[in-house]
């Protein structure tokens, strides 16, 4: 690689943006393929595909909340230097897919049913993936994980392998005992509140604060925030009492009596040191029940382990790279 990148294609955090802007985003987009197809209940969701030069497999990439698949160029990236294939795709209610009628505000983030997410990634994986090349990988980060851990309960053998980054086996309440959480958002659907945004959570109304941020690498955040303080589609944020509700439902369904041990794909899970989204506890508990798991605390990182600066990211994706590369026929 040029002096812009490490080994594995990661850009350098020197001359970031312009390495991002000039370099990467070409090379990724011309190697991609943009298809909407009809998700659960017909919903449009929007896939992006990118295919490499003598591919050795496919990673999908399953993103995380108020993401979309353009936060992880970078990642996409890399893969395509390494001869992976890529699907990624923006969940329902997120980036250019489908978003619900009836929002409060437009940048607030609704699923009426956790469930229809994990849907979604099932019908991709029938009409995208299936033409992509084998072995599959997955790829999932904070409700990515979740929704990517409960697709690996349900479908054995679809994956060879699954590297989960910070994934939300539990959200983090701040401090909210969990019954009362639960309890606000069923109070909120008995007055059709639950398409309303969640209290002490703000409209997006601009360039955010990298201090507050779940980056760590300030090149890294400050690349995207750019992009997103650009692009309509990708400023929404916040919950709705709606979707938090599901996120507590979707850790219940998680960590059920026997779910766990459905999971036959070799997963890792990564977990952030400095982590304010998803709660490690419940990783632990998750990974102690997998068959093949295992739970790697990255030092140094925040919630986007993706988005740290180069010592801490460089050697996390590298081993997540030979990870997969094990799992090549």
């Amino acid at each position: 690689m040029s002096d812009r990148f490490n080994p594995d294609g990661l850009a350098l955090s020197e001359r970031y943006a312009e390495t991002m802007n000039e370099i990467v985003l070409p090379a990724i987009n011309a190697r991609r393929s943009d298809e909407t197809v009809a998700g659960d209940g017909g919903r449009p969701i929007f896939t992006s595909r990118f295919d490499a030069e003598d591919a050795v497999g496919t990673v999908v990439i399953v993103h995380g909340f108020t993401e979309n698949a353009d936060k992880f160029a970078e990642l996409i990236h890399s893969l395509l230097t390494r001869h992976y294939s890529v699907l990624a795709y923006d969940h329902r209610g997120h980036g250019r897919s489908w978003r619900a009628p009836g929002l409060a505000e437009p940048s607030v983030t609704h699923v009426d049913d956790f469930d229809e997410y994990v849907r979604d990634l099932e019908i991709i994986v029938k009409t995208r993936l299936s033409a992509m090349p084998k072995p599959w990988f997955l790829f999932g980060h904070s409700m990515g994980g979740a929704v990517s851990l409960l697709f690996l309960e349900r479908h054995s053998g679809v994956f060879e392998r699954a590297a989960m980054c910070a994934p939300m086996v539990a959200p983090n309440l701040s401090g909210l005992p969990v019954g009362l959480a639960r309890a606000m958002c069923a109070g909120a659907a008995k007055l059709g509140k639950s398409k309303q945004r969640i209290f002490a959570s703000r409209p997006y109304s601009g360039p955010e604060n990298f201090a507050t941020s779940a980056a760590s690498g300030k090149e890294r955040f400050d690349w995207y925030d750019a992009l997103k303080a650009a692009t309509p589609a990708f400023q929404n944020n916040g919950p709705t009492y709606g979707w938090t509700g599901q996120a507590l439902r979707a850790s219940r369904m998680l960590l059920e009596p026997g779910a766990v041990e459905h999971v036959q794909t070799p997963v890792r899970i990564y977990t952030a040191e400095h982590d304010g989204s998803v709660m490690p506890e419940p990783q632990k508990a998750f990974t102690a029940r997998l068959k093949d798991g295992q739970r790697t605390l990255v030092k140094g990182a925040r919630h986007e382990i993706y988005r740290s600066p180069d010592d801490v990211l460089f050697p996390w994706w590298h081993e997540i790279l030979e990870f997969f590369r094990e799992g090549v026929n």
